[in-house]
């Protein structure tokens, strides 16, 4: 195959499929310096590189571009030459080597480590050790995630040698930590080294719904749902579940009432855990010395007081116990511009204490909504990100993401709970949405990443004023750029300053709580959705319920926060299809009406006043560029699937009755009738398949319609173990549970603990007529496992094997040989791009595979490369391939044009011509 015809056929694929992939992946730790002070190492998360800067007096001077792995979100910096990358979709941590005076780099060493990996710390003596903080699943863990298996811990950090990762294929780790939380995120390491703390995400606050099935009918006079229990035109509202909190000694609901007897579990709600880095191995402190808990709801960050040894936690804290959006009081219970509160908490491992400080105290959440801008807006930080603290401990830095402004507080007045907020101590940063920040006193200066531009400011510490701001290469199309701001600008989105939709759905996807968001002044609006399977007014119909409404009634009860991702092709929006433009286009046409996800996102205007708590809708042009940006978000890899997407035997005999024959018993129904699975379901060109909902609305076991849901991130709902016994068909748990992770589970509300115990209701026994359902006893058990273990793995809109890397080296052939087979096979299957990149001196190599196992190089004279030839390279120590499975159509940019001008990067870097800019070049 010729040079010119090679890459005429990775042009041709290229624009095939989109050559970017929206994740949206949350920056943690994105900029790093060197020991010495003389390099600025930043994560540029949409390009998949680690940026070299050299630092100078107000100024960033571009050193180098390294390759990574997909969606890096947190750097450390070990030595001033080498530096740790943590690639959140890869599952891996890139180990770079930066050539002498940071004009070059290489990635020497990958490892592989569990899913979603968010952040890195060194600690223990001499900082020799590597802590990594990732899910409790993922493909490259050792560890069994026991999906099914009440009372476990949902987070582990793994740790490193750092001298010698081990000679395994993705390094050996010393040890992996299970801790008991959610998935985890942030780390920090005491003054001395000794301690390092993980913190939980999604930590949660005590909260959980009580099954509607057992809260009793009627409202509140007979012990039910607290009113109102109509809307202001008196239609009655659907009976629904209840949110309860845990007080500390019992659940109760807002008027103070015990529902102890209806939650079979306990929330100890542990949030930042101690780890001894001098163990060995490391080990989280025994008894309550190894945690902290009631820290906050999401917690972002964490930094330590250098001389006090204090922690920092940056956190959200959420108000999702009460009731109700709308501009109406409701005997004060309302959401209405009171979401999450923006937080730092203080943590002191001297005394355990725990100390919440709300940064925006002079918000008055007894009003709204006050036109933008105002003076209480202007002074409000909201999302607060990565802290930076002053060598002498007497100050914080926080970057405030939905602000776009650096906050500045005296660490006392902090603690002490005494600071004003003021826009004296806030400095404003021109690129918006800032996740990372250093501080540089030796030059008296900050640096910090600015995500919605892919940028970094240069700020003077002593004028507040921001004196340089250098942009990153970013292949993300304009429309992203233009429209991420409105899922994060808080300062846009309301009127106190400290709401956006980014709040609640956390990077574009979910807070794990339940919300009771209706609206007693409300209308009940007309339900145009298309019905699959059984009519819920049949008679015949087996869960026909007599106080069923079709239609949407205001007043819904508690739902899950559903995720943003993953939008297109699955129709209307919300748990009920309520966000539909079904009303405004009735039709059942693909991509129209009920069907049309552009007008169905465009009805969430509304939110922004009524929910919020903004004085008005945003303008239509804006609400269409957040539709054009929120609808390329997409959902990862599952991460519980086999990377050859495989199935095992029960996944795949779970399949098999997904996809089995129709029940009778069920109205000639099977699983996939509803939950449609068709990735190759493209009603536009360019949108996905569907992957669990084609969009239409289906009978359901409460009084409410519901929409189809996904069935993509079942995996993400695991820790909630505890169904007490209900009055209907389903199996009920002998006794309390014992302490669990989450307080929301699986459908709808979250209220139930698993899918197991879900199946045990929608889908009913074998008899004679009904030869495909479920069988009594430990058969029909056994089947429903297998039936969870199939949700578990369900297909994502892209295949497990995207994002997973090897890096080929002088001494692991043996061991990375079979991995590199397993990625060209996956590339043959058209599941990925591979992608594999070196450095020979001081020239990046980049080569794309092409097929028949040749690889097209990033320079126009030289001709297609073997396999063979390929791995060859690596004998070399000094130049080890590092290969990576890129999302389909991504390969052509991410191996051999960066900027998709049609030029080589070789061939522009070879004359001195910048690759990532489309209009230098030769």
């Amino acid at each position: 195959m010729s040079s010119a015809l090679a890459l005429s056929l990775a042009v041709n694929a290229a624009r095939a499929a989109p050559s970017y992939t929206l994740f949206e992946s949350g920056q943690v730790r994105p900029l790093a310096l060197s020991p010495n002070g003389k390099l600025l190492f930043a994560a540029n998360t949409p390009d998949n590189r680690l940026e070299v800067f050299r630092v100078a007096k107000h100024r960033l001077i571009p050193l180098a571009s390294v390759p990574v792995g997909l969606e890096p979100v947190a750097v450390a910096a070990r030595d001033d030459r080498e530096v740790w990358v943590v690639n959140h979709l890869s599952d891996s941590v890139s180990v770079v080597r930066i050539d002498p005076g940071g004009g070059g780099g290489r990635v020497i060493r990958t490892l592989l480590v569990g899913d979603e990996p968010r952040d890195i710390v060194f600690a223990g003596a001499g900082s020799r050790r590597a802590f990594v903080t990732t899910a409790h699943r993922g493909q490259n863990s050792p560890l069994d995630p026991e999906l099914t298996t009440p009372g476990v811990g949902r987070a582990d950090v793994w740790v490193f040698d750092a001298e010698d990762p081990g000679a395994g294929l993705g390094g050996d780790p010393l040890s992996i930590l299970t801790v008991f939380s959610d998935t985890p995120r942030a780390l920090a390491v005491s003054p001395d080294k000794s301690r390092v703390y993980a913190a939980a995400f999604h930590s949660g606050n005590r909260t959980t719904t009580v099954f509607d099935a057992i809260v009793p009918d009627g409202g509140e006079a007979n012990g039910g749902s607290p009113g109102p229990h109509t809307n202001f035109q008196g239609i009655g509202a659907p009976e629904v579940g209840l949110i309860v909190k845990h007080d500390g000694a019992h659940w109760v609901d807002e008027l103070g009432r015990w529902w102890d007897d209806s939650v079979y579990f306990s929330l100890p709600d542990k949030d930042v855990f101690v780890i001894d880095a001098m163990s060995d191995p490391p080990a989280e402190l025994p008894g309550g010395d190894g945690f902290f808990t009631s820290v906050g709801t999401i917690l972002y960050n964490m930094a330590v007081n250098p001389v006090t040894g204090r922690v920092y936690v940056s956190n959200t804290e959420a108000q999702n116990h009460e009731r109700f959006e709308g501009p109406g009081d409701f005997a004060g219970h309302t959401v209405r511009g009171h979401l999450h509160e923006s937080r730092i908490t203080v943590l002191d491992p001297a005394t355990g204490a725990v100390l919440p400080r709300h940064l925006n105290k002079h918000i008055d959440y007894a009003t709204c909504c006050a036109p933008i801008p105002n003076a209480e807006n202007t002074r409000s930080l909201a999302l607060p990100q990565e802290m930076a603290v002053s060598k002498d401990g007497k100050k914080l830095y926080v970057a405030a993401l939905g602000s776009s402004k650096i906050g500045i507080y005296d660490t006392a007045a902090l603690e002490t709970d005494t600071f004003v907020p003021s826009t004296q101590n806030q400095i404003q940063v021109s690129g918006g949405g800032p996740t990372g920040i250093v501080l540089d006193e030796a030059r008296k200066q900050l640096y910090v990443l600015t995500r919605f531009d892919n940028a970094i400011s240069v700020v003077d510490v002593k004028s507040r004023k921001e004196k340089h701001h250098v942009a990153m290469w970013s292949p993300e199309p304009e429309s992203v750029v233009r429209g991420r701001r409105f899922l994060y600008d808080a300062q846009m989105s309301s009127s106190h300053g400290d709401s956006s939709c980014a709040t609640c759905h956390v990077y574009g996807d979910v807070d794990s709580l339940a919300w009771d968001l209706g609206d007693p002044d409300g209308t009940v609006l007309n339900n145009p959705q298309p019905i699959a399977g059984a009519d819920p007014f049949d008679p015949a119909n087996p869960f026909l319920d007599p106080t069923f409404t079709l239609d949407f009634h205001p007043m819904k009860g508690p739902l899950l926060t559903q995720s943003l991702r993953g939008m297109a092709n699955h129709g209307a929006m919300h748990w009920r299809g309520d966000r539909t433009g079904g009303n405004d286009a009735p039709t059942a046409q693909p991509d129209s009406g009920a069907f049309d996800e552009n007008a169905a996102f465009l009805k969430f205007n509304a939110a922004f006043e009524g929910l919020l708590g903004r004085h008005a809708e945003i303008a239509p042009a804006d609400m269409q560029a957040f539709a054009d940006f929120i609808l390329q978000v997409t959902y990862p890899p599952n991460p519980i699937r086999n990377l050859d997407n495989s199935l095992t035997p029960d996944q795949q005999a779970g399949r098999d009755f997904f996809f089995g024959p129709p029940s009778l018993l069920f109205h000639n129904l099977n699983c996939e009738s509803c939950h449609r699975l068709d990735p190759e379901a493209n009603p536009s060109a360019a949108k996905p398949g569907f992957f669990g909902t084609d969009g239409r609305s289906s009978f359901s076991f409460i009084s409410q319609l519901l929409k189809i849901p996904h069935l993509r991130n079942m995996y993400q709902r695991v820790g909630m173990f505890g169904l007490p016994p209900t009055p209907i068909l389903v199996p009920g748990l002998e006794g309390p549970q014992g302490d669990q992770v989450r307080g929301f589970g699986f459908t709808h509300d979250g209220a139930f603990d698993t899918m197991f115990r879900f199946f045990s209701l929608v889908a009913f026994a074998e008899t004679p007529g009904n030869p495909t359902g479920f069988p009594f006893g430990p058969e029909g058990d056994l089947l429903k496992r297998q039936v969870e273990a199939f949700m578990f793995a369900f297909d994502s809109n892209l295949a497990p094997i995207v994002g997973q890397q090897v890096t080929l080296h002088s001494h692991n052939a043996p061991l990375a040989g079979p991995r590199i087979d397993l990625l060209l096979s996956r590339a043959a299957a058209n599941e990925c791009d591979l992608v594999a990149k070196t450095r020979f001196f001081k020239a990046e190599l980049g080569f794309l595979h092409v097929g028949g196992g040749q690889f097209l190089g990033n320079r126009q004279a030289f001709p297609p490369i073997s396999d063979a030839h390929l791995r060859a390279l690596a004998w070399n120590p000094l130049t080890p391939v590092t290969y990576t499975c890129a999302p389909p159509g991504s390969g052509a940019r991410m191996a051999i044009d960066r900027d998709l001008d049609g030029y080589l990067d070789g061939d522009e870097m070879d004359a001195g011509k910048n690759p990532a800019d489309p209009d230098n070049h030769p």
